[in-house]
């Protein structure tokens, strides 16, 4: 039998960053998807250019504060007790 010399689990913290990255890396589709789906609502029976304007820019803030809450949990150092 072969015995594993690292643990098979990461560790809490560097677990929490790498999910915290990965979650870096989508926020580019998730713009797409924000973006996409106003511009794609059909002419006729859709909303009004007011409403599309309005997703487009609710799309747009919510990428900004989604930016910015991860950049805010990436750039925090990790508590001290936590191992």
């Amino acid at each position: 039998m072969v015995r594993r010399a690292s643990p098979i689990f990461l560790e809490r913290r560097s677990y929490r960053r790498r999910r915290l990255v990965d979650a870096v890396r989508l926020l580019p589709f998730a713009g797409i998807a924000f973006f996409a789906v106003p511009i794609l609502w059909p002419v006729q029976g859709g909303p009004s250019l007011a409403g599309r304007t309005a997703a487009l820019f609710g799309g747009w803030i919510i990428l900004i504060l989604g930016a910015a809450m991860l950049a805010r949990a990436l750039g925090r150092p990790p508590p001290a007790g936590e191992d």
